[in-house]
């Protein structure tokens, strides 16, 4: 089965990863993201080599968000971001094809051992099963 597996961020933890520091975000160092940066390429190496992995990508900063809704006269309407600083979004994403939800768990729970700063906001790691059709509503 198919599943979306999903990690989250605020525009104050991108900053904080580019060394600027605030309330609940500590600064990283460059050694603190190569750490992630190597933690995540492992997993996806494995999730590649076992041929769980469909796809999976980090997303940029949510201050490179564009917002597209419709206005009252149903034309559509552009805003570009930023978030505010505190606000969770959306960071990072896999699209897997796993044998059980127990596995998938698996493999989220080790996505949260991801090292980062002492102090640093610890998100959950975010399965969402994929729909196969709408026989699955």
């Amino acid at each position: 089965m198919k599943y979306l597996m999903m990690i989250q961020g605020t525009q104050a933890d991108y900053a904080a990863m580019g060394g600027d520091a605030s309330e609940g975000s500590p600064a990283w160092t460059q050694e603190d993201v190569r750490a992630m940066f190597a933690h995540m390429t492992a997993i996806n190496k494995d999730l590649t080599e076992s041929g769980e992995m469909i796809d999976g990508q980090g997303l940029a900063e949510p201050a490179r968000t564009r917002f597209v809704t419709l206005g009252d006269d149903g034309r559509p309407v552009v805003a570009d971001g930023p978030y505010a600083t505190t606000e969770e979004v959306l960071a990072g994403y896999w699209l897997l094809d796993c044998a059980s939800l127990d596995r998938v768990t698996e493999i989220a729970a080790r996505v949260a051992q991801c090292p980062q700063p002492a102090g640093a906001k610890e998100y959950p790691v975010v399965i969402r099963p994929v729909m196969d059709g709408g026989a699955d509503l």
